[in-house]
């Protein structure tokens, strides 16, 4: 791995105010260590891990490419009326946790869980918890851990 991390942020922007401030609090945190990033979206907390595999998978055929020393999953999902909250947080959980064990990534896990819009301001906003900010350090974090045990190609 290069001295720089170079990340990718995968964001939904269903919440379009919440991810505002989500990616705000993630990009503050790489740009005080100097990470650099690319940011795709996405149309839903559903559709992250599919678009990470994709990344992924393109390192098989556009080898060329800077790869990715880590993955920043952004979204919010709110409770409604139905199930469907259940089955989108834990699947889109599920599948991030299978793409980090299964690939060995350095992942940030920023997807909100929230009963109410109020409550996914509160952890968004960068003057409040930050949940972003907190995302950029846990995935900086774990590119300390694949640091320790040389999971990097040369």
């Amino acid at each position: 791995m290069s001295e720089t991390p170079h990340l990718l942020i995968v964001e939904s922007r269903y919440y379009e105010d919440v991810a505002a401030e989500l990616l705000k609090g993630t990009t503050a945190e790489l740009e005080a260590v100097g990470a650099t990033s690319e940011r795709i979206e996405v149309p839903g907390a559903f559709e992250i891990p599919a678009a990470i595999r994709m990344a992924i998978r393109s390192m098989d055929f556009y080898a060329g490419r800077r790869r990715f020393d880590g993955y920043i999953a952004l979204g919010c999902v709110i409770r409604g009326e139905t199930t469907h909250y259940d089955y989108i947080c834990t699947e889109s959980a599920r599948k991030l946790q299978d793409l980090a064990v299964n690939y060995t990534l350095a992942l940030g896990y920023g997807i909100l869980t929230c009963e109410t819009h109020d409550q996914a301001m509160e952890r968004a906003a960068v003057n409040r918890k930050n949940k972003g900010g907190d995302a950029a350090r846990a995935c900086l974090a774990m590119i300390g851990v694949k640091q320790r045990f040389r999971l990097f190609p040369r």
